[in-house]
């Protein structure tokens, strides 16, 4: 499928894999949407994207945890571009402990943003993609989100969730030539992982926001008739 000139949205894309995302449908003449929390790196984003590819591109600071901020960093952004062909759910948050000893408001915040961040985005979206009769939407879950471990009942409760979510949108959208993915990628090299004290490793052993990056491209372009249900990417030798 030829991406140029269509328009995505991508949450989290300040930094990391959701940056990642962004530069890598730059290079495919894909105009940009962009939100986060932090409008410095919004800001910085679009400045090196518009200079660099010579796209278009419009950034939107909200916290997706908050309905409100939510739809209206979605609306704006879709006002913008004109129009909606992809949506990327990246945002997310993480933050490990056992359920005896995690405070609840931090087990809440970790699913109001997993969860419900990826929700209220995707609701504030699809109108848009259903008037037009087509779209693709890929949510950014985790192997967190197949399998549990010990001090991540929140996290893995937010992408076991996310999973769900996108199964059952799959199958209510899929009549109207909407794409659903689900992709569970394990550790990636990101600020994130290094601040919920996951074991990073070597550079050049350990999967990169690029790597995610070229996966989800990979998917944008198979034919419209199909999609990747879901797909998960591991680092091949980790330490």
């Amino acid at each position: 499928m030829e991406l140029k000139n269509k328009t995505a949205i991508i949450t989290g894309a300040g930094k990391g894999i959701g940056k990642a995302i962004a530069v890598q449908l730059a290079k495919e003449g894909v105009n940009l949407g962009l939100t986060a929390r932090t409008q410095s790196d919004l800001e910085a984003a679009r400045k090196e994207l518009e200079d660099t590819y010579g796209i278009k591109v419009f950034t939107a600071a909200a916290d997706i945890a908050k309905r409100g901020e939510a739809e209206q960093g979605v609306g704006s952004l879709i006002n913008s571009l004109g129009s909606l062909d992809i949506l990327i759910n990246n945002a997310g948050i993480a933050q490990f402990g056992t359920v005896a000893e995690m405070d609840p408001a931090v087990w809440e915040s970790i699913i109001q943003t997993n969860l419900m961040g990826t929700y209220y985005v995707t609701r504030a979206a699809l109108p848009s993609m259903l008037a037009q009769n087509s779209g693709s939407i890929i949510n950014i879950a985790s192997t967190a989100g197949e399998r549990g471990f010990a001090t991540g009942s929140a996290y893995c409760a937010s992408k076991f969730a996310v999973l769900g979510f996108t199964e059952a949108l799959m199958q209510e959208v899929r009549k109207s030539n909407i794409r659903v993915t689900a992709l569970t990628p394990s550790t990636v090299n990101t600020e994130l992982a290094a601040n919920a004290g996951l074991k990073i490793g070597d550079e050049d052993r350990m999967m990169q926001p690029e790597d995610m990056a070229e996966l989800v491209l990979t998917t944008l372009k198979l034919p419209a008739r199909v999609f990747i249900k879901t797909a998960g990417i591991w680092t091949t030798n980790p330490q």
